[in-house]
């Protein structure tokens, strides 16, 4: 995964337009805005996060007007707006899951990792963020990881430990 810094200027790879057309073709014609939120999911996959400019890209690919990008970045909370972790651990944080000790697990991944919410850990592996609720509510606590949203219940703090030291494990075999 590249990180795109502010004012790095982005470019779709000839791979990425081909699994863009591949996208705008499963839609009637003059219906290409249908193919943003996959289109959108490709680009963040490549580069960690959805900068302004390849967002602007994007609507440009589309023919549509980029403020109709970012009013889909900015509603959907899968697609981030600013650099995040290679591995995003989201954590209920609703009233079931915080009757059974996701306030806890909150504070031991804030600890465990060292940064706080929506930062990224110095390695670039990590970042955390409170969700609202995950439909687990009787196998809270509950968290799951992007990219893949693998999802994990009845969580513990030494059950944290050991899907971070999985992640890390992982990470480096990639």
């Amino acid at each position: 995964m590249l990180s795109v810094k502010e004012n790095m200027i982005v470019t779709f790879s000839a791979d990425m337009l081909a699994q863009f057309a591949e996208i705008v073709a499963r839609y009637p014609e003059k219906r290409q805005k249908s193919a943003l939120l996959p289109i959108l999911h490709i680009v963040q996959a490549e580069y960690g996060w959805l900068s302004v400019d390849a967002m602007d890209k994007v609507a440009a690919y589309l023919a549509i007007q980029p403020i109709e990008v970012y009013e889909v970045a900015t509603f959907y909370t899968m697609y981030f707006l600013e650099p995040k972790g290679k591995y995003v651990l989201e954590i209920c944080r609703t009233g079931p899951c915080c009757l059974v000790g996701a306030e806890r697990i909150i504070k031991h991944v804030e600890n465990r990792l060292g940064v706080k919410e929506g930062e990224v850990t110095e390695d670039g592996l990590f970042s955390w963020r409170g969700v609202e609720c995950m439909a687990a509510c009787g196998f809270g606590p509950v968290l799951q990881i992007g990219p893949d949203y693998t999802f994990y219940e009845n969580l513990t703090e030494d059950g944290v430990d050991q899907l971070l030291e999985q992640l890390k494990e992982k990470a480096q075999q990639i």
